[in-house]
């Protein structure tokens, strides 16, 4: 287990690196954290220490959003905050984005948990303050 203190907002680009290096070599990792935790804020930096160019925005409505890294590979960032069974997900398409090997990054992880598939990383996000956060990562 990894745990990163996030001070403020300008802290973010460093654990988004940081972050970065703990996933390499895994294609699922997943988004815990109250309501307002900065999940999507998280994975907006994250995505950006990835080299993505395009808006990185919740995919709340859409429940999936596609991105390009600087090296051209597809990122997967899906919300599944609005489902209310995991069949909804399977109807998007859901196992086949994850069996594809590509990174997808998860919010609300729980909502669909029979899904997702045994190797996967858990980031959990904890308020510590009005900008400061404590991120866990555990296999």
């Amino acid at each position: 287990m990894l745990t990163i203190k996030i001070s403020s907002l300008d802290a973010l680009p460093a654990a988004a690196e940081q972050v970065r290096a703990a996933i390499q070599g895994h294609s699922i990792v997943c988004f815990e954290g109250e309501m307002g935790a900065g999940k999507t804020t998280f994975i907006k930096a994250l995505c950006r220490s990835l080299g993505v160019q395009e808006e990185v925005s919740s995919p709340t409505f859409s429940l999936v959003n596609e991105y390009r890294t600087g090296q051209d590979q597809p990122v997967y960032h899906f919300d599944f905050y609005r489902l209310n069974h995991p069949r909804e997900a399977e109807g998007i398409g859901a196992l086949e984005y994850f069996d594809s090997g590509y990174l997808c990054l998860i919010e609300w992880p729980s909502r669909i948990e029979a899904l997702l598939p045994p190797d996967r990383l858990l980031l959990t996000l904890t308020v510590t303050g009005p900008s400061s956060r404590e991120l866990r990562i555990e296999n």
